[in-house]
């Protein structure tokens, strides 16, 4: 069987639960030269839409390679000191449960990776890799009296209307999967976004005699995937269990438990429970926490308790060879010895 022929079994096999597939273009589109149509055929994990948007949009996909490697390496970052540490969406695109059903990690991985294509859209406009777009529109806010707009800003609505349209395309270009799955994973997509456009900010250069500042030209700039994920990490712990039940004329996202407050556009929302992640457990996705490392000083979520769930942990010297007693010889360099030093390190049963 063909790449592309093993990419639509799976698809079939997997249904929507699969949305972020694409993610999977980081193993299957790093070598691709990206300037012929049929290069499109190469790649793992898109859906038939998709791939109609690789084809009439060559020059995009750049910005969407760099978006899945974003998200891959950004939501490992952020949950590196929690049980589930994001090291699953390293598998794409053949995902495990964790990222497959509705869960509260399956809602942060989906949020992130939509607001990330979008931001590396928009920042492609502005670097002038995409010929079809450039800066953002010049604000409509009045410039204060020390700075005037200029600059190249992101151009963020040209980002937020194609990456919505590469990622939610899953989830309407197929009827696979259930209705209440569809529409968590579009919510999610579309908090992703709202984190993403609420980023949006002014940012200045001075210009000025001796560096006085006493003009500056500004722009509109969106902060950094970094950043988005914090946010929508605080959005994550505080996501909403939802069901999908008619209400009115339409099925919508409401609570599951009745004491829980209205889910909004800026909510996080899953479906099902989440295991604890401290055992292995393939079914659940859970690859536990034996020998992850932990911080025996720790309060937090990667303290040696939580971390290893109470099972204990082993401690372990470990010798670090490092530069220090530095110093700076005229002109122009550093000199520096190497100095060792042992540390203890703690991981879990």
């Amino acid at each position: 069987m063909g790449r592309p022929a093993a990419a639509a079994a799976l698809l079939c096999q997997l249904g929507l639960s699969a949305a972020i597939q694409w993610l999977g273009l980081t193993k299957s589109g790093s070598g691709v030269a990206w300037n012929e149509s049929q290069h499109c055929r190469l790649l793992a994990g898109l859906v038939p839409d998709q791939l109609q948007m690789c084809r009439r949009n060559l020059e995009v996909m750049h910005s969407i390679l760099r978006a899945a490697r974003q998200a891959e390496a950004v939501c490992q970052k952020t949950f590196r000191e929690m049980r589930w540490n994001c090291s699953s969406i390293q598998r794409a695109p053949s995902f495990g449960p964790d990222l497959l059903k509705g869960t509260r990690e399956s809602a942060f991985a989906h949020a992130l990776a939509a607001a990330a294509v979008s931001l590396s859209i928009s920042r492609a406009c502005t670097s002038g890799e995409i010929p079809l777009c450039s800066c953002g529109s010049v604000p409509s806010e009045v410039p204060g009296p020390a700075f005037r707009w200029g600059g190249c800003g992101d151009n963020l609505s040209y980002g937020l209307q194609l990456g919505a349209a590469f990622a939610d395309s899953p989830f309407k270009s197929s009827r696979r999967g259930t209705r209440a799955l569809r529409a968590v994973h579009l919510h999610n997509n579309a908090v992703g976004r709202q984190v993403l456009s609420d980023s949006l900010h002014t940012k200045c250069k001075c210009h000025g005699v001796s560096g006085s500042c006493s003009v500056k030209t500004c722009w509109k700039g969106l902060a950094n995937l970094d950043e988005i994920a914090s946010d929508l990490k605080s959005k994550y712990l505080a996501a909403i269990r939802v069901t999908h039940r008619l209400i009115g004329p339409r099925k919508q996202l409401i609570p599951k438990e009745v004491e829980v407050r209205p889910v909004t556009e800026t909510d996080l929302v899953y479906l099902i429970n989440s295991p604890d992640y401290c055992t292995p457990n393939p079914h659940l996705g859970s690859l536990g926490t034996q020998d992850r490392q932990c911080n025996k000083t720790s309060p937090g979520s990667d303290s040696c308790n939580l971390m290893c769930c109470g099972r204990g942990y082993n401690t372990y010297t470990e010798e670090l060879q490092e530069r220090c007693h530095c110093k700076y010889h005229w002109c122009c360099h550093v000199v520096c010895k190497k100095c060792r030093r042992k540390v203890e390190r703690y991981v879990c049963k």
